[in-house]
């Protein structure tokens, strides 16, 4: 892995996706001005129900769509809007996806050692033998022997055998930044926990950056150095994942944590009081996106986008019940934090 000068493979300020109607009124705000980074061989987990827009900033990122705004930086150098050729075709050798139905990401038609010489191929990297390169490949993932899985085709493998395919084929092109996108979410419960420390181990191997999408708070915190949480197409919540999950600052990662099942409290989670229904990316709501449905509610919140505040040890929040003025006149125990 090459020496750089940044800390960070990954940083993103400011991104912003809006689908449809050229980026006026009426399309579809998918991202809105989400700010991370992810230093050289972390993991970060990006935490979001479904629809929060967790998949396309992983898509913004591979340039498998185009931001509205916003910069994305790779080792510290941007990566230009519009970009075509031979520029990202490099940006696709340095960052790779693995994605979340391994039934849909491979070709049936191809058998699994032509799925794993193609990245090899395209990238200048198929020196000498490429047989054995495919087979270090299976190796590393832990189909073994080789030369029993090179032949089949994807229809031949179990679930948890396609994903070890498609995390072979993320690691062919030798990227420093992996995109790994609900990756286990189509697993049955009882390989999902073996692919994870694939994953684990790949990336201490590789000296890897990972971007892990996950909706589930547990797989988050098992992975994750850092997480970060997405409501409705926004950074609400961001810090190191025990903080993060174990101490969540914002009423939405509360809601989160509150509504997964608990080993110790049966299969009916106690959850926070929110009221109403995620919002139509359509007609956000003026303000903070989560307002409609926040019990701490408050006018303030509707007057624009709360800043994300310092809430220590590395941890910011999107809300307004951290803001010092407001503080200072909320009752006692009254909203998010300690």
């Amino acid at each position: 892995m090459p020496s750089h000068a940044n800390p960070n493979t990954l940083e993103i300020v400011g991104l912003r996706k809006v689908f449809g109607a050229r980026g006026r009124a009426g399309g579809v705000v998918a991202v809105n001005d989400v700010s991370f980074s992810i230093a050289r061989g972390e993991v970060l987990g990006l935490v979001g129900e479904s629809g929060s827009g967790k998949s396309t900033i992983a898509r913004l990122i591979a340039r498998l769509h185009t931001p509205t705004s916003g910069e994305i930086r790779l080792n510290g150098q941007p990566v230009p809007r519009r970009l075509g050729g031979r520029a990202l075709k490099r940006l696709r050798k340095n960052v790779q996806m693995i994605f979340q139905d391994p039934y849909a990401s491979l070709n049936p038609v191809h058998p699994v050692a032509y799925t794993l010489k193609r990245p090899l191929q395209i990238h200048g990297l198929a020196r000498g033998n490429t047989q054995a390169e495919v087979d270090s490949l299976l190796e590393r993932v832990g189909l073994s022997p080789a030369g029993i899985y090179a032949g089949k085709r994807s229809f031949e493998l179990s679930g948890g055998q396609r994903q070890r395919v498609g995390i072979a084929r993320a690691l062919a092109a030798r990227p420093e930044l992996i995109l790994a996108d609900e990756p286990t979410s189509a697993l049955d419960v009882s390989i999902r926990l073996d692919v994870m420390n694939l994953m684990l181990d790949l990336k201490d191997q590789e000296g890897l950056s990972m971007l892990f999408i996950t909706h589930d708070l547990a797989g988050a915190r098992y992975m994750s150095d850092r997480v970060a949480v997405l409501y409705a197409g926004t950074l609400v919540e961001l810090g190191p994942a025990v903080e993060v999950i174990d101490r969540p600052q914002h009423p939405y990662t509360q809601l989160l944590k509150s509504a997964a099942p608990k080993p110790d409290a049966g299969l009916v989670p106690e959850t926070i009081a929110a009221r109403g229904e995620v919002p139509d990316l359509k007609t956000l709501p003026p303000g903070c996106p989560f307002e409609p449905r926040c019990p701490y509610a408050m006018p303030e919140c509707r007057d624009g986008l709360p800043r994300m505040y310092d809430v220590g040890h590395g941890h910011t929040a999107r809300c307004l019940l951290h803001d010092p003025a407001i503080q200072a006149r909320r009752p006692a125990g009254v909203g998010v934090g300690p």
